[in-house]
């Protein structure tokens, strides 16, 4: 039997993320299993290829906020990429009880 390695749990999760909804590194971890691994979570998506298609945006922090430093260019192009998705923003965040998974 194939063992699937973390990685590849995270990323047949995080392909599963509706267009028009995001979650949490945190929710991540606990539907893959290893609840206490959002951090790992977060380098995972970090590591992925610039030309991924796995829709690694869709993944916000526990307050709703894009993780990268507000203004640079990684938050805009994910920020740009969930408003596409029609996600909308509330100042930097976004409100979880209407746009989570």
């Amino acid at each position: 039997m194939n063992q699937l390695s973390l990685n590849e749990i995270i990323w047949q999760v995080v392909a599963l993320i509706p267009a028009g909804k995001v979650t949490t590194y945190g929710q991540i971890a606990k539907l893959c299993g290893y609840p206490n691994h959002a951090r790992y979570v977060g380098a995972t998506l970090k590591q992925l290829p610039d030309d991924s298609e796995l829709p690694w945006y869709r993944v916000v922090n526990a307050k709703g906020e894009i993780a990268f430093p507000v203004g640079s260019a990684a938050f805009l192009r994910q920020k740009s990429l969930l408003e596409k998705e029609a996600v909308q923003f509330e100042g930097n965040k976004i409100n979880l009880s209407k746009y989570r998974w």
